[in-house]
């Protein structure tokens, strides 16, 4: 389990909320990045980095790897992750 796991979320959203709560509740360890506390250049620039994976600009988006997951699916995270 090396995958390099980044979400991008908005702290308001509760499917970001349970996204983190599922990952923190099996102890992997992930970078997340709530784009709606950004400011100017900085913000655009995450959302660019965004769309490249989730042109819908939908959150949560989470890069596990290679894989790109939206919205909080448990399942496609677990399999990404390769846990049971």
């Amino acid at each position: 389990m090396a995958s390099t796991v980044k979400i991008f979320s908005l702290s308001t959203c509760s499917h970001c909320k349970a996204t983190k709560k599922f990952l923190n509740d099996c102890n992997v360890t992930f970078d997340a990045t709530d784009v709606d506390l950004l400011k100017g250049d900085e913000k655009q620039l995450v959302i660019n980095e965004v769309i490249k994976y989730n042109p819908n600009r939908s959150f949560p988006t989470i890069i596990i790897g290679d894989k790109v997951i939206v919205g909080f699916n448990e399942k496609a995270i677990r399999e990404a992750l390769g846990i049971e």
